[in-house]
């Protein structure tokens, strides 16, 4: 695993620690607070500590419930989005199996060529801006990620010394409506932070009906003092067709993550499909503290908007 010190923010060595060895890797430079970070700028993540570089960045809408409800007389007001910058990133392979987080699951539906499919990237994230601990590598090959030479080239001059390819600038246009974050959701329930980024993934035809596809993101983190498990999932999932749907289970994605000190975070994605162009989803997690203390928290309802004139095809090979 990866350890910073303490004090990230000043200009100190950062060690990557494994179980044979401790090696350097580079020096942590300021933290940007409002200014953006380039394109190739190596950092750590400052949550699940992996190395990763910034591809990009986007504008998302976040949607905090913790401010409204932190607001006097805020009963019946509307949660107002914030704008935020968030990054895309891709993830050093070598801290993969050490990240509490699913760096499979970034999955969307390409357009290559003619036909649409459903890709799945490796290594490929999304980071907000207060995630990012940016440093400069002392490593000859800083990153290791199958993506990282196709889409940055080396600039001896530059800071950061490294640069976008016009295949990234490519990449990044041709996949624009697959990858997009536009909406972040948050709500906190006893010290519990859930975290929502839903992503539109494209519909598929048939002679029938057609079926809409969205990816969604959670992240989990515990911000108080005691361990907190994850034991079920309740959610609810309303269609513009009309109908609600209620999904009930142990765990999510086969596991019952523990949210402790050492380990505070847990993220992964699933999919959901509605026959409708749009829907909306909510709902809670059963959690138990150590004490065996059990509460609901509570996910915010998201929205599942469509984008017009997208399709795929998806396990269907007459599409």
């Amino acid at each position: 695993m990866k350890k910073c010190l303490n004090i990230l923010e000043e200009a100190i060595y950062c060690v990557y620690v494994n179980v044979l060895m401790s090696v350097e890797v580079g020096r942590i430079n300021p933290v940007k607070h409002i200014e953006k970070y380039e394109t190739g700028q190596l950092f750590f993540h400052r949550i699940f500590g992996y190395r990763g570089v910034i591809l990009f960045p986007w504008l998302a809408r976040v949607y905090d419930r913790d401010v409204v409800v932190k607001a006097e007389n805020a009963a019946g007001k509307d949660v107002k989005g914030k704008t935020h910058t968030y990054y895309q990133t891709l993830i050093d392979e070598r801290d993969c199996p050490f990240i509490r987080a699913q760096t499979e699951a970034v999955t969307f539906l390409g357009n290559q060529d003619t036909s649409r499919s459903l890709y799945a990237i490796p290594g490929l994230d999304y980071v907000a801006q207060e995630d990012i601990l940016p440093y400069t590598a002392t490593e000859k090959q800083p990153l290791q990620h199958e993506l990282f030479d196709k889409f940055l080239m080396y600039y001896p001059n530059k800071d950061p010394p490294f640069g976008a390819q016009e295949t990234l600038r490519s990449w990044q246009k041709k996949n624009h409506p697959w990858l997009e974050l536009s909406d972040v959701h948050k709500e906190t329930t006893e010290n519990v932070r859930v975290t929502v980024i839903p992503f539109y993934m494209g519909y598929r035809e048939s002679q029938t009906n057609s079926v809409y596809w969205w990816r969604y993101c959670i992240r989990l983190e515990n911000l108080g003092e005691q361990s907190v498990q994850l034991r079920e999932r309740h959610w609810r999932i309303f269609s513009l067709s009309g109908t609600l749907e209620t999904v009930r289970g142990r765990g999510v994605v086969g596991q019952e993550p523990v949210l402790s000190k050492k380990s505070p975070a847990f993220q992964y994605s699933s999919h959901v499909s509605l026959q409708a162009p749009s829907g909306h989803m909510w709902g809670t997690f059963r959690m138990e503290r150590e004490d065996g203390h059990l509460f609901d928290c509570r996910i915010p309802p998201f929205s599942l908007e469509s984008k017009p004139d997208d399709k795929f095809c998806l396990k269907n090979p007459q599409c």
